[in-house]
C-alpha cells in the first residue's frame, strides 16, 4: 500500500465541498480527514494532529479566525494552516494570517493551484537554505534545530518566520528582494498573492524586538526592492 504523501484536515462545513475536495485530494495520494465546526477541528487536531489544515472561515459555530488561533495553539509548530476564504478584503485577509495562517486561497480557487500551494508548504516546511548556524551580534541562529537565542533568551518562531530570519540573516546588510524569498521561504514556483509575506516579517519583527533589549538587530523595508537584515556586525559563520 502506498504511503500517503501527508496527513491533510479539511475544516469545511459544506459537505458538497468538502466531499469534493476530500476526492480530489485523496486521488492525488493524501490523506484526508473532514470536520464540519470549530469545535471538531480542535478535536481532530487533538487526536490526530494533521501535517497540513485546510480551513474555511466561515463556519457554522466559531468565527475561522478563532479556530486558526485554536488550532495554532493545539497543533505542533511546523504543521501548515492554509485558510480557504471567500473574504476579499485585505484587513479580513491580515487578521487570519496575524490568527496563525501560513497562507490563503481566495475562494473560488482551481484545484491545480491548492495542489501547487499544498506541494509548495509541505516541500518547504522542513528546509532551509544556509550554513548550519549564523551569529550576528547577540542572535544565534542554529538551521540544524531550528532555534534562535538572542543571548540567554530563545525566540520561539513559527516555521516560515524561521525560514524568513534565516534566509535574511545569511545575507545580513544586503537587501533580499520579495521574489527572492517567497522563492527560498515559500516555493521557485510560487504564484499568487504575497501579502503573506508582509504579515511574517512583522510578526518576525515583533518577536525579534520584544526578546532583545538592546534593538540592536532589526529587518528594515527597503521600497521597491525587500528587506534587509540591519546589524553592526556582518554574520559569522
Amino acid at each position: 500500500m502506498r504511503r500517503a504523501l501527508a496527513e491533510l484536515l479539511i475544516v469545511e462545513d459544506d459537505a458538497e465541498i468538502a466531499s469534493e475536495l476530500n476526492r480530489a485530494l485523496v486521488g492525488h495520494g493524501y490523506q484526508v480527514a473532514r470536520a464540519a465546526t470549530g469545535g471538531q477541528a480542535a478535536e481532530q487536531a487533538r487526536r490526530r494532529p494533521p501535517d497540513l489544515v485546510l480551513l474555511d472561515l466561515g463556519l457554522p459555530d466559531v468565527d475561522g479566525v478563532e479556530v486558526c488561533r485554536r488550532l495554532r495553539a493545539l497543533l505542533p509548530v511546523e504543521t501548515v494552516i492554509v485558510v480557504l476564504t471567500a473574504r476579499i478584503l485585505e484587513f479580513e485577509v491580515v487578521v487570519a494570517l496575524d490568527a496563525g495562517a501560513d497562507d490563503y486561497l481566495t475562494k473560488p480557487f482551481r484545484l491545480t493551484e491548492l495542489l501547487a500551494r499544498l506541494r509548495a508548504h509541505l516541500r518547504r516546511r522542513a528546509t532551509v537554505a544556509g550554513p548550519p548556524v549564523i551569529r550576528i551580534g547577540g542572535t544565534r541562529i542554529d538551521t540544524h534545530t531550528r532555534r534562535v537565542h538572542i543571548g540567554d533568551r530563545e525566540v520561539h518562531l513559527r516555521p516560515k518566520e524561521f525560514d524568513l530570519l534565516a534566509t535574511l540573516a545569511g545575507s545580513a546588510g544586503a537587501v533580499v528582494s520579495r521574489e527572492h524569498l517567497m522563492a527560498e521561504v515559500w516555493d521557485e514556483h510560487w504564484f499568487g498573492p504575497t501579502k503573506t509575506l508582509d504579515v511574517h516579517v512583522s510578526a518576525l519583527r515583533r518577536k525579534l524586538a520584544d526578546a532583545d533589549d538592546r534593538g540592536g538587530e532589526c529587518i528594515t523595508t527597503v521600497r521597491g526592492k525587500g528587506y534587509r537584515y540591519e546589524t553592526g556586525a556582518p554574520p559569522v559563520r
